[in-house]
């Protein structure tokens, strides 16, 4: 089974949000090994950037896999395009790690050391809301593979 790791700086605060990510976590538990790591947010100052790059780096030297960070520098993919990519990656990889960086960015050292940067659009969306948007983005490419009903 596809192990899928989200990992995120910073918590969800808004139950809304957390009912949609709860509610895409449920849907995708059918398909792959989720797994949603929350990293720890700085205050604001002039080192954030840096210790929550550290943290990232930290973590991602835990895992196994193929790397996708999410960023606005990334390349635009729709969501077929998506799709072909996980299942193009399903071939060689069995872990897969979706990096959204904390608020105030990442630094070139994370940057680096990810195999690929995605941007979903030019939009500047609340962390917390993206994240829900990811999980349903990823749940809509695992019903294109698998040719599910839900991608009109």
């Amino acid at each position: 089974m596809l192990k899928i790791n989200i990992i995120t700086v910073g918590k969800v605060k808004e139950q809304y949000i957390n009912d949609g990510i709860k509610e895409f976590s449920k849907r995708l538990s059918k398909y792959v090994s989720l797994k949603i790591v929350e990293l720890a947010e700085e205050a604001d100052n002039a080192t954030s950037v840096d210790i929550e790059s550290n943290r990232i780096l930290a973590y991602l030297e835990k895992t196994k896999g193929y790397t996708i960070l999410l960023d606005l520098k990334g390349k635009e993919l729709d969501s077929v395009e998506l799709s072909n990519k996980i299942s193009k990656l399903t071939i060689n990889y069995s872990e897969i790690s979706f990096l959204i960086g904390g608020s105030k960015g990442i630094n070139n050292m994370v940057r680096e050391k990810c195999d690929y940067s995605l941007c979903f659009s030019k939009f500047t969306f609340p962390h917390q809301l993206f994240r829900l948007i990811l999980l349903e983005q990823i749940y809509r490419s695992i019903c294109i593979i698998n040719n599910i009903k839900y991608h009109k």
